[in-house]
């Protein structure tokens, strides 16, 4: 290993020095370490401290040992080996006790002793070459562990402060990190643990500052931590322990990250005392705390902390001051070295195979099964298991009834106390991304929602960031806010788990698409949908907000994971080879080729895709489609807005009118199954429908913006419509604001129209269809239709904007559209001719 001032184990062929960290920063100075007793010593008066460095500084004492007896020849035979590398370890062993890095490497060093001497031909020469070379070994695998846990953590870290929305609130996107006792090269063989991962944040760019607790009685984060962010140049910041809370409720602490002693089965975890305090602190101020710890420190043989053994350090280091009694004689002392903290409280375990799954019921970690998976792998192949990047777990039945269970806030809902053995959960997921809960009990019910780190249905070979559920949790509670007839109340949003409980929308609420497939029809959703729509995008956007507020929205609701998605499986893949495309084959083999060679449809959607991922007009749901509506005979409710960002208002009106094209053009398929003119009335409900949302929305959109502008005269307004421009006292005004309000629904029904064409096409050639086209049996028959659907999309994307000036406009378009294969027409309104119209 390189030369530096921070190398705490220096070592080379049979000779170890220990850096002597009790005088730093002062000097630094090199202890011989000759034999095991003297490492013994050294290990017991924390001339070397932390888990990691004492697990190597064992291994080294025992190949020193080995070398300067003679290499093995000092040994009768290959059992006095092999009883003398198992005493000295077990004695070392006792030096420091609850650091079980020392325990792991007396383990494995055993057992490669007994495997050398199983070989044929073993000596005690053989056995002794084997177990230096192991305990060698342990000092350039500590650092790459290291490593590989800087990288894990930081991408945990800067996860799990965007899942608070705190993504962007520090200047390019850096986070803050609090961290306690020395977890760092001086901890460790080198690069560190917990000081690692604020390492690797730094070589990223995205460490603002990093703060140092002092950590009494012994005062290593004073005197080693703050020692190694100097050195390496770290904007850092030195506190007392007892400052942590306070510093948190100043909101200047993101994240905390600790190394740990000790992790046993449930990931309760031993670290240096105080770090409990910081854990209950950070659960009060909902920032989230991490342990980052090695492999190795993790001990499945424990089930709960209670049984871990607590090291008692000496009265001195409390009541003496530099060799000076400080405190009255007389008074009883306790200074137990470290404290353990619930597993509960602590969001994620970092190694350097990945996070450690988590409970999402219980809160508890999944350490005994982790470490099993991780050995199994090894045993069969060599390899480790591939590291997850999150501790989030998927919840079962019994994890969703545990999670409520002990939330009484939330069991309310369901159940009182006991009555758990009685609820009722089912998994209802309508959508591709995420997993949907329902749980119903004795005393009403519950929806549960969860976002897993990947696309649900794709699985972890498309990762995906659970900030998701912070920002759908988020949105929910703010267009409850502004549109409560129309949007579920949300209970608890859970970062951790990355959990949504919300109102249950229970019987008779039915999911829109299901009763649309099924033939039905809801008289008022069209108005309902577009009420919604005018309440939650006028009033997010500039026309009713100051710029600055805008700004934060902004910010808060930036969603690049699944804008990306959106990016990808909208305006790019059905438009080239994606090989998550699908279609009816070989029926529409021909149109989706001819789509992927379509100049113009390429031409459009790039226009659409920059007005999609530049055009910041309000905070749009994103997902607002038939599967996202639960309606019953006189009310509707949108949900799901995990895809909401600060995007353009044409976007969500598109969507809804697309989704219900789709159905329009698909019911042919279903009334050739259930007989001629069976879904007539539907087709007729379906048009009706998308006139009811575009007149709602904007009838509605335009009567709050003036209202808006008129209220206290004008000062109210958003700083897109000012007062003084287009209020009633301006010069003019009036007549301003209506040239503004004509010009911009002119621009909006355009771009709608856009949007429309490639929402239909995505749902027909693209990764995610839906059920209106694809439950009709007859593949010839359901190809036929989502041909028809698939000509109009085409048309609305390169020509609607051209061709339509109005919303009834487009669905006499769409009938007439469905007549061009010469299906008999509903109602007489449905009769112009389509080449008239430009549809063929």
């Amino acid at each position: 290993m390189p030369e530096n001032k921070l190398q705490a184990i220096k070592y080379a062929d049979g000779q170890l020095q220990l850096l002597d960290q009790r005088l730093l920063p002062y000097e630094t100075v090199y202890l011989d370490v000759p034999d095991p007793k003297a490492a013994w010593q050294q290990i017991k008066d924390m001339v070397v401290r932390g888990a990691p460095a004492i697990g190597v500084t064992g291994a080294l004492a025992l190949a020193v040992h080995l070398i300067s007896g003679g290499r093995g020849k000092q040994y009768a035979s290959v059992q006095a080996c092999l009883d003398d590398v198992a005493s000295t370890m077990d004695y070392l062993v006792t030096s420091r006790p609850t650091a079980v890095n020392l325990a792991d490497s007396a383990v494995k060093l055993k057992a490669v002793a007994a495997e050398a001497a199983a070989q044929q031909g073993a000596t005690a020469e053989t056995v002794t070459a084997a177990v230096v070379a192991a305990a060698e070994a342990t000092l350039e695998q500590d650092i790459a562990a290291n490593k590989a846990i800087g990288a894990a953590g930081a991408a945990a870290l800067l996860s799990a402060v965007a899942a608070r929305g705190k993504a962007n609130a520090r200047p390019g996107g850096k986070v803050t990190v609090l961290t306690h006792c020395n977890t760092g090269s001086l901890a460790t063989a080198g690069y560190g643990t917990a000081l690692g991962v604020v390492r690797a944040l730094h070589e990223q760019g995205r460490l603002e500052r990093c703060y140092a607790c002092e950590t009494r009685p012994y005062n290593q984060g004073a005197r080693l931590t703050a020692f190694e962010l100097v050195h390496d140049g770290l904007p850092a910041t030195l506190l007392v322990d007892s400052a942590a809370a306070a510093l948190m409720a100043q909101g200047k602490v993101d994240a905390v990250v600790v190394g740990a002693d000790r992790v046993v089965a449930n990931g309760d975890t031993a670290n240096k005392i105080g770090t409990f305090s910081h854990a209950v602190a950070a659960a009060a101020h909902g920032i989230p705390f991490f342990v980052a710890a090695p492999t190795t420190t993790l001990d499945a043989g424990l089930a709960t902390g209670e049984e871990i053994e607590i090291e008692q350090r000496p009265a001195e280091e409390i009541t003496h001051f530099k060799g000076q009694r400080v405190v009255v004689e007389g008074i009883d002392v306790w200074n137990p070295c470290f404290d353990v903290t619930p597993g509960r409280l602590v969001e994620g375990i970092i190694t350097e195979e990945g996070l450690v799954p988590r409970d999402s019921g219980s809160g508890s970690h999944k350490v005994a099964a982790f470490m099993a998976a991780r050995q199994q792998a090894q045993a069969a192949n060599g390899t480790a298991v591939p590291r997850p990047t999150s501790s989030v777990s998927a919840l079962d039945a019994a994890g969703v009834v545990a999670f409520l269970a002990g939330r009484p806030q939330l069991a309310k809902h369901v159940g009182p106390a006991g009555s758990e053995g009685s609820w009722d959960v089912k998994e209802v997921g309508d959508g591709n991304i995420n997993f949907v809960y329902i749980v119903t009990g004795p005393s009403g019910g519950v929806c549960v929602k969860q976002a897993l780190p990947y696309v649900r249905c794709v699985g972890e070979g498309w990762p995906l960031s659970c900030d998701r559920a912070r920002i759908e949790a988020e949105a929910l509670a703010l267009e409850h806010k502004l549109c409560p007839q129309h949007t579920p109340q949300v209970y608890l949003y859970e970062p951790a788990s990355s959990v949504i409980v919300m109102q249950l929308l229970g019987p008779p609420h039915v999911i829109l698409r299901h009763a649309i497939v099924q033939g039905g029809t809801c008289p008022h959703v069209g108005r309902h949908t577009g009420e919604f729509l005018a309440a939650t995008l006028f009033s997010t956007s500039l026309l009713a907000m100051d710029s600055r507020s805008f700004r934060q929205m902004q910010v808060r609701f930036t969603n690049p994971d699944l804008c990306a998605l959106t990016e990808q499986v909208i305006f790019a893949d059905p438009y080239a080879q994606a090989a998550i495309n699908r279609w009816t084959a070989p029926q529409l083999d021909e149109a989706a080729a001819g789509l992927r060679a379509d100049t113009e449809a390429k031409a459009a959607i790039s226009v659409l895709k920059r007005k999609f991922c530049c055009s910041a007009d309000a905070l749009i749901h994103g997902d607002l489609h038939t599967g996202s509506i639960m309606v019953t005979a006189d009310s509707s409710v949108m949900i799901d807005p995990e895809f909401a960002f600060v995007g353009p208002i044409a976007f969500d009106p598109a969507k809804i009118i697309a989704e219900l094209l789709i159905p329009y053009f698909a019911a042919d398929g279903h009334e050739a199954a259930q007989g001629a003119g069976s879904r007539a009335g539907q087709r007729v409900w379906l048009l009706q429908c998308i006139i009811d949302v575009w007149e709602t929305f904007s009838s509605r959109f335009l009567e709050l913006w003036s209202a808006k502008v008129a209220a206290d005269g004008g000062a109210a307004a958003g700083d897109l419509s000012p007062g003084a421009l287009l209020g009633a006292a301006a010069d003019n005004g009036p007549a301003a604001l209506a040239s503004c309000q004509q010009a911009f629904v002119a621009g909006l029904w355009a771009d709608v129209l856009g949007f429309a064409g490639a929402f239909i096409i995505r749902r027909l050639v693209g990764i995610a269809h839906t059920a209106d086209m694809d439950s009709i049996a007859d593949a010839d028959v359901r190809a036929a239709c989502e041909l028809r659907a698939l000509r109009f999309g085409r048309h609305l994307l390169v020509q609607g904007a051209a061709t339509y000036k109005g919303v009834r406009e487009l669905t006499a378009a769409a009938a007439a559209a469905r007549q061009v294969d010469g299906l008999p027409a509903d109602t007489a309104a449905e009769a112009p001719a389509a080449a008239a119209l430009g549809v063929q």
